[in-house]
């Protein structure tokens, strides 16, 4: 469920949940040409596949989505649109998110209810997360 800050989560499980059930054409490619008399029968096939991903893509994104986040996104648009729509919109900014990362990590504390090697895995997780925002931190200030 999109909270309006865990848009990067929502959006792998988004993309995972319509892949998996192979649902995600209309994610992947942009909408075909709408089928006519002149149209074969493959072309046909593939609007028709297309629109079906289309449609049960956004009931899908549209169901995962707060309620109160929904309005004002426009109606009128294709599931790749909506999809970039809500991102533009959700998406947390990378210094942010750096910020609340590096604030997480210094504050963290050992407590004896979690085992040790799983606090030193979130830790390590934590840094590898700070790695992607290109904030590299010692081994030593992980380790003390």
């Amino acid at each position: 469920m999109l909270t309006g800050s865990n848009f990067n989560r929502w959006k792998q499980d988004i993309e995972f949940g319509l892949g998996i059930v192979d649902m995600d054409l209309a994610l992947r490619e942009d909408e075909p040409a709408r089928p006519n008399d002149q149209s074969t029968a493959n072309q046909k096939a593939h609007y028709a596949k297309w629109e079906k991903s289309n449609r049960l893509s956004l009931i899908a994104m549209k169901r995962s989505i707060a309620e109160y986040l929904i309005s004002g996104l426009p109606e009128d648009m294709n599931a790749r649109q909506f999809l970039e729509a809500v991102g533009e919109r959700y998406r947390v900014s990378n210094k942010a998110e750096a910020g609340n990362l590096l604030s997480e990590l210094t504050n963290m504390r050992y407590n004896a209810a979690m085992g040790v090697k799983e606090f030193i895995l979130k830790m390590v997780h934590i840094q590898s997360k700070l790695k992607a925002h290109e904030i590299v931190l010692s081994e030593n200030y992980i380790v003390h």
